[in-house]
């Protein structure tokens, strides 16, 4: 990225943890200012990070004014990463439609809208703009228990490609990654004979890393990707070949 060129502020949600604070870290290796928003931060420093803020993303409101200050205080904003989600799992039929099914909706999709719909405006005025989602192996697929999951994750590809169309002729590109099975917190708390299970069916023979999805954030955001939008890009080991 020519930073004197286009914008070198990024914004990373779920940026206190895992996959997101991966992402912080190789973005800013790579040259960008990581401000980092997230719901609730943990004790040890971020020191990849430009700022912390606490934002819901699920309140259009919060996600704006953070947006906003963000642009007065740190310039322009080049890249958004929507990484920030939730899980809450349940088969469809004993699903609870609203601790479950929206609260899941509302931070995975929504929230996800509610950045872009805040951060374009900025980016179309500059003709200039990397919008990379974090989707799931399981938008792809579906999942046993994460009709919730699986559906935000899939409606976020079919937003981004529309947001992609929608902004392509301005310098503005939208794409998506796909992980599949990533070692977090979020599956290290799985029952081991089940961590076994999956890992099993990963053809390179280990899990993913955090990293190897931060990876493909630096390269949907760099200069290389600037012909590549309205994408999906699975990052998962070959467990699915679309």
């Amino acid at each position: 990225m020519n930073t004197s060129v286009a914008p070198n502020v990024a914004i990373v949600t779920g940026a206190g943890r895992g996959i997101g604070a991966a992402i912080s870290e190789q973005l800013a290796r790579d040259g960008w200012r990581v401000l980092g928003f997230d719901l609730t931060w943990p004790a040890t420093n971020a020191p990849a990070l430009q700022s912390r803020t606490q934002v819901d993303v699920a309140d259009y409101d919060a996600v704006a004014q953070a947006v906003d200050g963000a642009e007065a205080t740190h310039g322009p904003i080049g890249l958004v990463v929507n990484n920030a989600g939730i899980t809450r799992d349940a088969a469809a039929h004993k699903m609870d439609p609203r601790s479950q099914w929206s609260a899941v909706l509302n931070v995975n999709l929504t929230g996800a809208f509610h950045l872009c719909r805040a951060a374009l405006p900025h980016m179309r005025a500059r003709k200039f703009g990397r919008i990379v989602n974090i989707s799931s192996m399981n938008a792809l697929r579906g999942q046993f228990g994460q009709a919730n999951y699986a559906a935000a994750k899939a409606g976020m590809i079919a937003m981004t490609k529309s947001i992609a169309q929608e902004n392509a002729s301005l310098g503005i590109t939208a794409n998506c990654i796909a992980p599949g099975f990533i070692d977090t917190d979020m599956t290290r708390a799985m029952r081991p004979d089940i961590l076994v299970a999956e890992a099993a069916k990963i053809p390179v023979g280990r899990k993913g890393t955090p990293d190897d999805i931060a990876a493909a954030v630096v390269f949907l955001s760099s200069a290389a990707a600037s012909f590549i939008t309205g994408q999906v890009l699975s990052v998962n080991g070959g467990q699915l070949m679309p």
